[in-house]
């Protein structure tokens, strides 16, 4: 074979070549794709899974912003320390009769909470309604020393009360492989510009 015979057989394959390499390359980038969707997809917590580790993060983080509307209209968000969350998945929280937040929630019943646990990169959303309860036995059960602190008397201060907030529905997010892993994610995804969804858990209820 002449060399000139060879070149021209290397031509009549470049074409053939060039079109395997291209299916190749789209295979892989498909493929990584769906990687990248099944990852996110297997974040994706609901149900009892959803529901058990949401009782678990508001009791842990405890402190939450409730937020109500004034008879303006306007939200207002104050901090409430979280006393429980009870087998239906219904919040509960100290408060006082006369408190503009017990007045804004009989006018407006629709409240929300969030929970924000900024160095463990843990989040609560909740949009409820809540109820002012008198229930003496479950105060007794939920009060402790630590209220004093707003609750001068104790059980005894004049207008005690419970709030109860009814999860309409609820959200979380919360590292998938513990706080350095995330940083470094996060980390990563600064450099590449690209959103970081892998590296959370996000959860429905």
């Amino acid at each position: 074979m002449t060399d000139e015979t060879h070149t021209h057989a290397q031509h009549e394959h470049a074409p053939h070549e060039h079109a395997q390499n291209e299916h190749a390359q789209h295979e892989r980038a498909h493929n990584e794709t769906e990687q990248v969707k099944d990852d996110i997809t297997a974040a994706e917590v609901t149900g009892q899974e959803a529901r058990a580790r949401l009782k678990e993060l508001v009791e842990e983080i405890d402190i939450a912003a409730l937020t109500t509307r004034d008879a303006r209209g306007n939200l207002v968000s104050r901090p409430m320390s979280t006393r429980e969350v009870d087998e239906a998945g219904d919040i509960w929280f100290f408060t006082l009769d006369d408190s503009k937040k017990v007045d804004e929630t009989e006018r407006h019943h629709e409240v929300g909470l969030a929970y924000l646990d900024t160095s463990g990169h843990r989040y609560v959303s909740v949009a409820g309604r809540a109820d002012v309860v008198h229930d003496r036995a479950r105060m007794e059960r939920l009060y402790s020393p630590s209220l004093d602190i707003w609750f001068e008397d104790g059980l005894e201060t004049d207008g005690l009360a419970l709030l109860r907030v009814t999860p309409v529905s609820s959200e979380y997010w919360e590292p998938r492989q513990g706080k350095l892993a995330t940083a470094a994610g996060m980390l990563k995804a600064l450099v590449t510009h690209e959103t970081p969804d892998d590296t959370m858990i996000h959860g429905r209820v």
